[in-house]
């Protein structure tokens, strides 16, 4: 994989590339269908309209060889939040100019094709920005004053949970998004009724109070917290003793949990002309899409009014989902071995879920650190499996290399990054796979 220069300079170049070849040409928009996709692709709609370019926008959940093959050749490609790890397909597809815009890694030893133009911070100084932030910092170097959108990458920063280990280039996305931060739980939504909060709090999960109103009233009388007025405060409205009372039971019903994992910076964003929780608003257009409506999702991000009454309702329906997964997986029987676990969901989650499930399991402490979670699920034809893997905590093990060596074997695609990635196989290729894993699994641990 070659190095390049500063991942600034590529973004200047690139975008004085994109204006010289996109003058008379239609633009086609392919996007990943999650939160950081979804506000990427949001991002580029609003400055290829102020541009006056002619374009369309695809959502899609993953990229495929024959999905690349049959792209209209006489169209300036624009691949976000994807493409990374297909860059072998593209250079064989007859496309003649692709542009591409992600963070995702991108395979050892690959060269980048003549008729690509790709942003990617591993391809520089492996900075932590999403695909949403390298999406606004080109539209920022065409327009320098379009700075109203930079909420946008902000929403897809915390929708890939960027947000902990903010550098210079999410900092300065962060000064021009005009945020609101406060300290605090990790819950959300900050702004709504506490008791609701912890009810469908999923992202920090609390056992015996997640998906349990009676265990939710319980740890709110435990530290004297009563509703006033009919209606208990919001977690941005609790004082100081009341805010540490709370992280105390919540740790108390969780000892694994570490206090630096549970608190941290509320990110408050005006919406709709409302201020809002970030991460509920992130959760929401993850929601949309994952329930089969990223044309909502969009919609919502773009503040079309009509939007956000439906795309609250999805979001309702996609908690309760999520509770109902957890649920399954907490009392399904599981394949455990030293360090890691795999979950084979079989059709009980559905595929375009999985991945966030085992995203809740891996920063739920209710295992060590460096366990990993490799969670499957059979996709809605019934003849793929999705299978995403997470690191619990700070990534001692990469494993996107560990489920390549394993679709080296069997066939397939990877993508991801070092503690968060996933595949999809064919049905009848589960055993295989999963005795591939397991052996693979268990040489890691060796290793270490």
């Amino acid at each position: 994989m070659e190095k390049r220069g500063s991942l600034e300079n590529q973004i200047k170049l690139t975008a004085e590339k994109f204006l010289d070849l996109t003058k008379d040409k239609e633009i086609c928009i392919i996007s990943h269908f999650d939160t950081d996709g979804i506000t990427s692709a949001t991002i580029m709609i609003k400055t290829l309209k102020r541009l006056d370019k002619t374009f369309n926008v695809e959502i899609i959940k993953s990229l495929e060889k024959g999905f690349i093959e049959n792209l209209p050749k006489d169209k300036i490609i624009l691949f976000l939040d994807l493409a990374s790890g297909s860059l072998e397909y593209i250079e064989k597809s007859g496309l003649k100019n692709v542009f591409i815009m992600d963070h995702h890694e991108i395979p050892i030893n690959q060269k980048i094709p003549e008729n690509v133009y790709i942003i990617n911070p591993e391809l520089h100084d492996k900075q932590k920005i999403s695909s949403s932030g390298v999406a606004y910092l080109f539209c920022k170097e065409i327009f320098p004053d379009i700075k109203e959108i930079a909420k946008l990458a902000i929403l897809g920063m915390i929708g890939d949970t960027l947000e902990k280990e903010i550098d210079r280039l999410n900092h300065n996305i962060l000064n021009d998004a005009d945020i609101k931060r406060k300290r605090g739980l990790l819950i959300y939504p900050s702004t709504r009724p506490l008791n609701r909060s912890l009810e469908f709090c999923s992202n920090l999960y609390i056992p015996g109070v997640t998906g349990d109103i009676k265990g939710v009233l319980e740890l709110l009388r435990g530290i004297n917290l009563t509703p006033q007025n009919g209606k208990y405060k919001s977690l941005i409205e609790l004082t100081e003793e009341e805010m540490t009372n709370l992280v105390t039971a919540i740790m108390l019903r969780n000892p694994q949990s570490k206090n630096n994992r549970i608190i941290g910076d509320i990110f408050l964003i005006k919406s709709y002309n409302k201020l809002e929780d970030a991460r509920e608003l992130s959760a929401m257009i993850n929601a949309c899409s994952r329930l089969g409506k990223p044309e909502i999702a969009l919609q919502f991000c773009m503040e079309i009014p009509k939007e956000k009454k439906k795309a609250e309702e999805i979001h309702i329906k996609y908690k309760q989902l999520i509770l109902a997964g957890l649920k399954y997986t907490t009392e399904t029987q599981k394949i455990e071995g030293r360090g890691f676990l795999i979950i084979n969901a079989k059709d009980n989650i559905k595929d375009t879920m999985i991945g966030t499930i085992a995203s809740i399991i891996s920063s739920s402490n209710l295992y060590e650190e460096g366990t990993i979670i490799i969670a499957m699920a059979l996709d809605g034809t019934g003849e793929k499996i999705k299978i995403s893997a997470r690191s619990v905590g700070n990534a001692t093990r990469n494993v996107r290399e560990i489920l390549s060596r394993v679709i080296g074997i069997i066939g397939g695609d990877v993508g991801g990054h070092e503690n968060a990635a996933g595949c999809i196989i064919r049905k009848n290729q589960e055993e295989e796979f999963i005795e591939l894993l397991k052996k693979n699994l268990e040489i890691e641990m060796i290793k270490i």
